[in-house]
C-alpha cells in the first residue's frame, strides 16, 4: 500500500512502553542506513527513559496507526545550556516515507520543545551520500546548516549539524 493511500488516523503518545525498544529498533532498521551499534543506541535511549523517567533527559513522541508505532522522535534539552534542545532521533517506517508523516512528527516535536521553553533545536546527521534525503528533509523544514565537523564519523564522513530557531 502506498503512503498516499493510507487514511487511518494517526494517534500520538509521549510515554514509552517496554515494547517500544524493539519497535524503535525495527523502525530504525527499516531505513537501511544505520549500523548495529547505532540501532542499539536508539533502543538504549528508550530503556534509559523507562529506567529514569523524565530525569533521563530523553523525551519521546510516538506516532501510531492501527495500534502500532509507525514513527517516532527522541529529543531533549542539551545539558548545561539554556533553551537549546537536541533531536536525537526522528525515524519513520521506510515504506511510509513521502506521505508527510515525518514532517508532522517533526512539527509536533518542535511544538513540544517550544512548550518546554526551547528556542534552538539542533540535529545532526552524516555527510554520506545516502543521507542526502535526510539533509534535504531538514532543509525543507526550515533547518539550516550551522556547522560541519570534517572527518567526524570517519575520514570521509563529516558530521553535519543543523539548527532551527523557534
Amino acid at each position: 500500500m502506498s503512503p498516499s493511500k493510507i487514511t487511518d488516523p494517526i494517534t500520538w503518545r509521549e510515554d514509552p512502553r517496554p515494547t517500544d525498544m524493539e519497535t524503535v529498533g525495527s523502525i530504525v532498521v527499516s531505513s537501511g542506513f544505520f549500523s548495529e551499534a547505532e540501532i542499539e543506541v536508539a533502543k538504549e535511549l528508550v530503556q534509559e527513559r523507562l529506567n529514569k523517567g523524565i530525569s533521563s533527559g530523553y523525551h519521546f513522541l510516538f506516532a501510531e496507526r492501527r495500534g502500532g508505532v509507525i514513527g517516532y522522535a527522541c529529543f531533549g534539552p542539551i545539558p548545561c545550556t539554556v533553551e537549546s534542545y537536541d533531536i536525537y532521533w526522528i525515524a519513520l517506517r521506510n515504506e511510509l516515507r513521502g506521505a508527510g508523516i515525518g514532517q508532522e512528527i517533526l512539527r509536533r516535536t518542535e511544538d513540544k520543545i517550544r512548550e518546554m521553553g526551547g528556542k534552538r533545536i539542533y540535529v545532526e546527521t552524516s555527510s554520506r551520500p545516502q543521507y542526502e534525503p535526510t539533509r534535504s528533509f531538514y532543509r525543507r523544514c526550515a533547518y539550516r546548516v550551522e556547522a560541519v565537523l570534517k572527518g567526524f564519523y570517519s575520514p570521509e564522513d563529516d558530521k553535519v549539524i543543523f539548527i532551527k530557531m523557534l
